[in-house]
C-alpha cells in the first residue's frame, strides 16, 4: 500500500512524542511507496521552529534532527510537488462546511486523493474527513 505522509506522522520521527512508537511500527512495515509532499516538509520545519521557539529543542538540535530528516525522505520517500490543481481541489474541500477543515488539511486530502495513496495521519479529524471523501486511511499499529 502507498502511503501519504502528512506532518504528523512525520514529526513523531524526529521527536519522541506519543505515538512514535506506532509511527515507526508503520513506516517499517510498509512495503509500497511513501509520499511526502514540499506543503508536509514545510509543516514539519515550521515545528521544528515553534520547538525551538518553546525551547524544547536548540537551535542546533533542530537543524540536526532536519538534516536527518531530508536525508531520510530523499533515501526513503517520494517527493510529491503541490501542483495548482491540489489547491483547486482542497478549495472545494474547505467549502464543504461539514467536515471543519482547514485549508493545510484539505490539501494533504487533495494531495493523497491526487497520487491514489492511502493518508497516513494521527490527526483524527483529517482522518475522519479522508475517510468521509473516499480517501482510505491507513491504520496505525497500536503503541
Amino acid at each position: 500500500m502507498n502511503l501519504y505522509l502528512d506532518a504528523s506522522v512525520l514529526l513523531p520521527t524526529l521527536i519522541n512524542e506519543p505515538g512514535s512508537t506506532s509511527v515507526d511500527r508503520l513506516l517499517g512495515q510498509s512495503t509500497g511507496a511513501l509520499f511526502i509532499s514540499e506543503f508536509a516538509v514545510a509543516e514539519v520545519a515550521s515545528a521544528l521552529s515553534r520547538c525551538v521557539r518553546t525551547r524544547r529543542l536548540d537551535d542546533e538540535d533542530a537543524r540536526e534532527r532536519l538534516a536527518d530528516f531530508d536525508t531520510w525522505r530523499q533515501a526513503r520517500a517520494e517527493n510529491i510537488d503541490v501542483e495548482n490543481t491540489d489547491v483547486r481541489s482542497a478549495g472545494l474541500i474547505v467549502r464543504q462546511f461539514k467536515l471543519m477543515l482547514r485549508t493545510p488539511d484539505a490539501l494533504h486530502i487533495a494531495i493523497c486523493h491526487r497520487l491514489g495513496a492511502s493518508m497516513a495521519t494521527l490527526d483524527r479529524k483529517l482522518a475522519a474527513a479522508s475517510d468521509t471523501l473516499g480517501v482510505s486511511v491507513a491504520e496505525l499499529p497500536s503503541d
